[in-house]
């Protein structure tokens, strides 16, 4: 359970970053997840929004990449993932997520989340120029 964390928490729960979901890739996936997993999901989101120092066991920078995190869910021996970026300091924009089945991320994963994060920020760099 979330309030379980043993970290100090903004007690009147102001959020200190905004989540935002590029186009439907996040969506998709929280979609096809039961009922338990999306509460799972959501807790796990409400901690990044709220806690000023997120535990490495639930969001940490993926080694390797420029400014991938992956946010990390765990239940019932099942493990998810979601890969977002940083934009504009507190906000947080999230791509693809899957299940993961071993101990690596899997490449195509990884590099779809690569290519989304590109996408993201040229189209918004394209906007600005208008």
């Amino acid at each position: 359970m979330f309030f379980n964390v043993p970290l100090l928490v903004n007690f009147a729960m102001e959020k200190i970053r905004k989540i935002i979901f590029y186009k439907d890739y996040f969506l998709d996936f929280y979609n096809l997840q039961n009922e338990k997993v999306q509460n799972k999901i959501d807790e796990v989101l409400f901690m990044i929004t709220v806690l000023e120092r997120v535990p490495k066991k639930f969001f940490d920078h993926l080694s390797g990449t420029n400014g991938l995190y992956e946010i990390r869910i765990e239940l019932g021996g099942n493990i998810f993932r979601v890969f977002c970026c940083f934009d504009e300091g507190k906000l947080i924009v999230l791509f693809n997520g899957f299940q993961k089945k071993s101990q690596k991320t899997p490449k195509n994963e990884l590099m779809k989340a690569e290519k989304l994060k590109e996408e993201y920020f040229k189209i918004k760099d394209n906007e600005k120029g208008k």
